[in-house]
């Protein structure tokens, strides 16, 4: 079976992140019906989803050669355009093939990492010579690495693992960083909206978005910013209340929306328009030779049924919001080009609990030094703390060190220049891969990871070349006969 047949059908199958159960049922027929020894591992006692490996004997002659594992994630991130109608609980992904690549229409693609599945089942099929496999496929990964993170001690026999989450065309990654999650719940009780003030819905849109390690420092906007620098400004010129906020989705991706309902004065409605283009025209003179499907808008809202934060809370908000860092925070001294540690403030929410309304901030952070990992945790808690909010931070994840020296990616670097001509890109890479936390409880494996081409990853801009795909695949053969 080739791999673009194999992942086209799981495009059909819906994936997000904690609700992989029919992937789960998917891979498990799919072994029963290849005859292939299929184990199931619950990410908790009474999860409904779970790890799954599946088992493949080596070819013959391969029988006393180490065993690889094959490793990739099942979920999906979901994202999709604002004007496009998709329940990823429910529907297929709407794929169409351009100019070489592989898109999908107005949503995430999938290939992360749906394509790397497709390439470990397509191996189990083949009849090219190989060692012993275990094809380890983990849950919700895009959301905490909970799969890998739950994986048990001792259900892996392999010394080797091949990681299929990279997305760069003839690049092997031999390291990742580390990272933690920090989140803020700021509860408050609303009140009424003052009488005769003019509403206005202020919104930001039209983003490139993408992944907020990998794409951390290529100077692509953040709707959560760039919200709260406009609303900052207005609050400085003129009385603002807050009715309204709503910015970004998951914590993997800068976020590529935002808005906000705020009400003025009804005196000061005109000085508003005035005061917010000054503020947009200053912003999209810094932005436009990256942001240019930017799009920053003011509209007059109903005022009727609106409800406002008290102002000190609103006012503590905006300010801990503006005030929250985001983005680049060092660069590696080691490696030419590498972020070393940065911060994601990836989405802003309006919820409720029995406790009360409250709103919510996810913010995510990564670094190849787990000390400035933490200094950079505990910044992100000083300025969310100064709105009042009560903050925590996840468990988070180890990195993965780089090992120039390994035997893998010695072997994995010929396979490509007997395959290509050409000598293949070596990195560590600013992203959170499931390496570092294998490497926890197995520290004997040694491990590379490659993957094809892909751009727009964790955006509805997700492609993936069809080409490089083919290549990878090829390559990926090459690897398991070395070995």
């Amino acid at each position: 079976m080739k791999p673009l047949d194999i992942f086209h059908e799981i495009t059909k199958i819906p994936r997000p992140s904690k609700h992989e159960e029919q992937m789960n049922a998917w891979l498990q027929q799919f072994a029963a019906e290849h005859g292939l020894e299929c184990e199931a591992y619950p990410i908790s006692e009474g999860a409904s989803t779970a790890n799954i490996i599946i088992r493949v004997p080596a070819t013959a002659g391969y029988e006393h050669h180490d065993g690889v594992i094959l490793q990739a994630h099942q979920d999906m991130v979901c994202e999709k355009d604002s004007d496009v109608e998709h329940d990823f609980m429910r529907d297929p992904i709407q794929t169409y093939e351009e100019d070489g690549w592989l898109h999908a229409r107005g949503t995430t693609l999938g290939a992360d990492n749906g394509i790397g599945v497709a390439m470990a089942l397509a191996v189990a099929t083949s009849d090219v010579p190989h060692p012993a496999l275990e094809l380890l496929f983990t849950t919700d990964e895009e959301t905490g690495l909970t799969g890998a993170h739950c994986l048990p001690d001792g259900v892996l026999r392999g010394k080797r693992l091949i990681n299929l989450d990279n997305e760069d065309d003839g690049q092997i990654c031999m390291g990742c960083a580390g990272g933690i999650d920090t989140l803020a719940h700021l509860y408050y009780e609303e009140t009424a909206a003052p009488k005769g003030w003019f509403a206005a819905e202020i919104s930001v849109s039209g983003l490139q978005g993408g992944h907020s390690g990998e794409d951390i420092n290529k100077h692509r906007g953040n709707a959560n910013k760039l919200l709260t620098r406009i609303l900052f400004h207005i609050m400085s010129k003129m009385p603002l209340r807050l009715c309204r906020i709503d910015g970004g989705n998951l914590r993997n991706a800068i976020a590529r929306e935002a808005k906000a309902v705020v009400l003025v004065p009804m005196e000061r409605k005109e000085e508003l328009r005035v005061e917010f283009n000054l503020i947009v025209d200053a912003i999209e003179d810094e932005t436009k030779r990256f942001e240019r499907e930017m799009s920053m808008t003011l509209e007059s809202v109903s005022a009727d049924q609106l409800t406002v934060l008290p102002p000190n809370v609103a006012e503590k908000l905006i300010l801990s919001l503006y005030s929250c860092p985001h983005g680049v925070y060092s660069m590696s001294p080691d490696i030419d080009g590498l972020v070393q540690t940065s911060t994601n403030l990836a989405s802003v929410k309006m919820k409720e609990d029995k406790r009360g309304k409250y709103i919510e901030i996810n913010t995510s952070q990564r670094s190849s030094i787990e000390s400035e990992k933490h200094c950079l945790k505990e910044m992100v808690e000083s300025a969310l703390r100064l709105s009042g909010a009560d903050v925590t931070h996840g468990d988070g994840y180890p990195g993965w060190k780089p090992n120039p020296h390994s035997e893998l990616l010695k072997i994995t670097k010929e396979a490509w220049l007997e395959n290509e001509g050409k000598e293949a890109q070596v990195v560590a890479i600013h992203a959170g891969l499931e390496c570092g936390l294998f490497l926890e409880k197995y520290p004997q494996l040694d491990m590379v990871a490659f993957g094809p081409q892909m751009t727009g990853v964790h955006s509805p801009a997700e492609k993936m070349n069809i080409a490089s795909a083919e290549r990878t695949y090829q390559w990926l053969l090459k690897v398991l006969e070395k070995l």
